[in-house]
């Protein structure tokens, strides 16, 4: 999973509440492995770091 802040809809709205920015501060693009992806989804849905909050934008419309 590639995780591409500049192209999140909630930039800058949802960046504070985002496991990303709690993490790793706000980088413009991260990428996260499968298994890093399900220990972040396993802490988010445990409440000990903030869900993912990635809005991707629509760029097909």
């Amino acid at each position: 999973m590639i995780i591409d802040c500049d192209s999140c809809v909630v930039r800058g709205l949802a960046c504070e509440d985002c496991v990303v920015s709690v993490l790793l501060g706000v980088p413009e693009v991260v990428e996260i492995d499968p298994l890093e992806q399900r220990a972040i989804d396993a802490l988010g849905r445990a409440g000990i770091v903030p869900r993912l909050w990635l809005v991707p934008v629509d760029r097909t419309a």
